[in-house]
């Protein structure tokens, strides 16, 4: 069986943007254009296809990344089939509790395009997600939409995205009018104007620029044409001396700029009124790389250690990443894996390089949002999903047992948020722990665990959305019922100066008895990665362990129990029992007992000295700060910066936003439970606001005495507020 499309004609990118930006919007577009559905979905109507979950079609939101195939035959080749391509996109949520999505979504995709709200500009979330891109030296194109909205303006959304975003980015496009005047698009390049025409703007029809807009188009056309130069010397220097460059060559230098990150290309238009999306596809095929263009993938061969590469080639071994998986109620699990090399057919056996397993890949789907098509076989630079395989996560390498590679994981965020949660009945005790075992394998960002003492479950996610969400899902599609307690932040401990314990664990019964002894040093773990860290040096998030044992004093084979135990130590904090985090240990000394010495001995040992460590080293609570930015009309500006003043927030700017006054603040979380409630009161419900996590501080000392109060007592909590 052969490739149905050469891997040149192939680009895999994803939609992504803030929240109501017009995402999904675009992309339900993509499909009708690219003939993939013969309707188009609407949000506000809750019938688009890609947001297929009941809770997205109710709440108006994409919550998960949906995936889908589809063709597209450029504008300029005439409908030519044979011209065509074959895309592989990815729809991201916007809101920032999901924000797993569009960072693993990032990782497998080649390209993407942001869409930008053309009242709003760039908005936090737009942030987030740039720079996501940015780690992953993703190319993107930008389309500037709702250009039809009362108060757009291109200009100032395009200034927003130079000002926030990237001095790279560069118009190759402005609009025919704004707001309801809005009509169509000028091509810079081409120097002619388009609209959109017949019934749902299907027909894109080319004319010459209307008067008005000819000199401005000129003006751009100069300044686009120099950022295209700029990157190529010989085209430069033709351009310097007054040479008119062909446009077949412009878009061969902006190709390889835009794949090498150094222009953004700016589209506009309007989604919703059916302008412009056309154009953004013809620029996904002029300037979004190929799996071809892009650079090979890089991991380590798990036997020697060695850095490798897979480059997109059928002929290469076969390598893929999982980077989701997902509940199917008719399927059963499914694992969307990205194949960067190789090839593979339902049927065969992978190895999982992350855990050292063997699996076998059941069948094979091609995704349509929740719609599946089977097929036999997956090629490099394809995106599917497995039926089959038990054992893979998120992150897992999937690859050829006699060429094995280690592709680089993904990182995910900490969450911030906590809330205890109980079945209602015996009957759903056990349904509830298959139910959070299943979601937490899907999220990586939502985690489960048990509080030691109370032996109550605590669910942990990224805001109250998203645990909302999970609780909900867990009702629809598990059917357990569960009682929710109030959310809680998820605080943390550190140290703040240095500290030595010599801590001996010594037991004696009747028989053999337990001896483990070692000598540590604490320090507060700096933020700085060395380049080349000592052999003797393990080092993750939070956590860094220095082995400096010398001539035997504690054999080798109890160094990893040491490590155990240290670990273990991080998880309850000497303050008020959260996890201890940022803390470097060196094992420097200790001894042993021919005899009585043992694993769980050494175990004990490093525990209890790094618990007393902390105590001696100022131990401190850690909180959540979230970045905030509140939109508000201006005569409730002071009401709102006193409100968030009294928050603990420490305001960062005001800007204006058309109409509109925007505060942009940093605040701790346990401050915003409940925040939207107040800010509707206090503005006659005309105010809204957006939040996502930025960093972790230091408690205030009131503060931190309170939550210690609240930890030991057990009464109502500064956290439940």
């Amino acid at each position: 069986m052969n490739r149905d499309y050469p891997l040149e004609k192939t680009r895999n990118f994803g939609i992504i943007a803030h929240i109501d930006a017009g995402k999904t919007t675009t992309t339900e577009r993509v499909l009708y254009y690219t003939g993939k559905s013969h309707k188009i979905g609407e949000v506000h109507e809750g019938d688009t296809v890609m947001d297929w979950m009941e809770q997205e079609r109710e709440r108006g939101i994409t919550i998960t990344s949906a995936a889908t195939t589809c063709f597209w035959v450029p504008t300029y080749e005439g409908g030519d089939k044979a011209k065509g391509f074959r895309f592989n996109i990815i729809d991201t949520p916007g809101h920032i509790d999901f924000t797993v999505e569009v960072k693993r979504s990032l990782r497998v995709l080649d390209g993407a395009v942001v869409v930008f709200d053309g009242v709003a500009g760039v908005e936090p979330q737009s942030e987030t997600n740039w720079r996501y891109a940015d780690e992953g030296q993703v190319p993107r194109v930008c389309f500037i939409n709702k250009l039809d909205r009362t108060g757009a303006s291109f200009e100032k959304s395009y200034q927003s995205i130079l000002d926030r975003l990237s001095k790279n980015a560069i118009r190759v496009q402005i609009p025919i009018g704004e707001e309801d005047k809005h009509e169509g698009v000028v091509d810079l390049l081409k120097m002619k104007a388009y609209r959109f025409e017949g019934n749902m703007g299907d027909d894109v029809i080319e004319s010459e620029i209307p008067e008005n807009l000819k000199a401005d188009a000129e003006k751009y056309r100069n300044e686009l044409v120099e950022k295209i130069v700029e990157n190529d010397e010989k085209f430069l220097g033709e351009y310097l001396e007054g040479k008119e460059i062909s446009i077949e060559d412009l878009k061969k230098i902006m190709r390889k700029a835009v794949i090498g990150n150094k222009i953004f290309p700016v589209y506009c238009g309007s989604a919703l009124k059916n302008k412009g999306v056309q154009l953004v596809l013809d620029g996904v095929v002029e300037y979004l790389p190929a799996p071809t263009d892009i650079l090979p993938a890089k991991g380590i061969d798990p036997r020697t250690g060695a850095e490798i590469t897979r480059s997109a080639s059928d002929a290469e071994p076969f390598s893929a990443l999982a980077f989701k998986l997902q509940t199917d109620p008719f399927v059963g699990q499914l694992t969307f894996f990205r194949v960067y090399s190789g090839t593979v057919e339902a049927g065969s056996y992978l190895y999982n390089s992350t855990t050292g397993e063997k699996e076998r890949l059941g069948r094979i789907l091609r995704m349509h949002a929740n719609q599946r098509e089977e097929v036999k076989k997956v090629f490099a630079g394809e995106i599917a999903a497995a039926v089959g395989l038990k054992t893979t996560r998120t992150s897992d390498t999937l690859c050829d047992e006699a060429n094995p590679i280690l592709l680089e994981r993904i990182v995910f965020a900490e969450p911030v948020i906590s809330l205890r949660i109980e079945p209602k009945t015996k009957a759903d005790q056990e349904k509830m722990g298959m139910a959070l075992h299943k979601l937490a394998d899907e999220d990586p960002t939502f985690k489960v665990s048990t509080d030691a003492e109370t032996g109550e479950t605590i669910i942990s996610g990224m805001g109250e959305l998203h645990l909302e969400i999970i609780v909900d899902r867990m009702k629809r599609e598990f059917s357990v019922e569960a009682n929710v307690g109030k959310p809680q932040v998820a605080y943390k401990e550190t140290i703040t100066k240095e500290a030595e314990v010599d801590n001996k664990y010594i037991r004696q019964t009747g028989g053999r008895g337990q001896y483990g002894h070692v000598k540590i040093k604490i320090k507060p773990l700096s933020k700085e990665v060395p380049e080349n860290l000592p052999r003797n040096t393990k080092r993750e998030k939070g956590f860094e362990f220095i082995n400096n044992i010398k001539g035997g004093v504690i054999p080798l084979e109890y160094i990893p129990a040491v490590e155990k135990g240290l670990r273990e130590g991080m998880d309850r904090g000497v303050l008020a029992g959260f996890k201890l985090v940022d803390i470097s240990v060196d094992l420097y000394d200790g001894s042993f007992h021919e005899v009585d010495s043992s694993e769980i001995a050494f175990k004990i040992a490093a525990s209890q000295a790094l618990q007393e460590a902390a105590r001696r080293a100022s131990p401190v609570i850690l909180e959540p700060i979230m970045k905030v930015e509140v939109v508000t009309p201006e005569k409730f500006m002071g009401d709102i910066t006193g409100n968030l003043s009294s928050k603990r927030a420490q305001i960062e700017g005001m800007t204006d936003r058309g109409m509109l006054k925007v505060i942009s603040a940093k605040v701790p979380l346990s401050e915003m439970f409940g925040y939207m409630t107040s800010l509707r009161s206090l503005t006659e419900g005309r105010a809204g606001f957006t939040m996502e996590f930025d960093h972790y501080d230091t408690v205030p000392a009131n503060i931190a005495k309170s939550i210690i109060e609240t930890r030991t007592t057990g009464s109502a909590s500064t956290e439940e507020k």
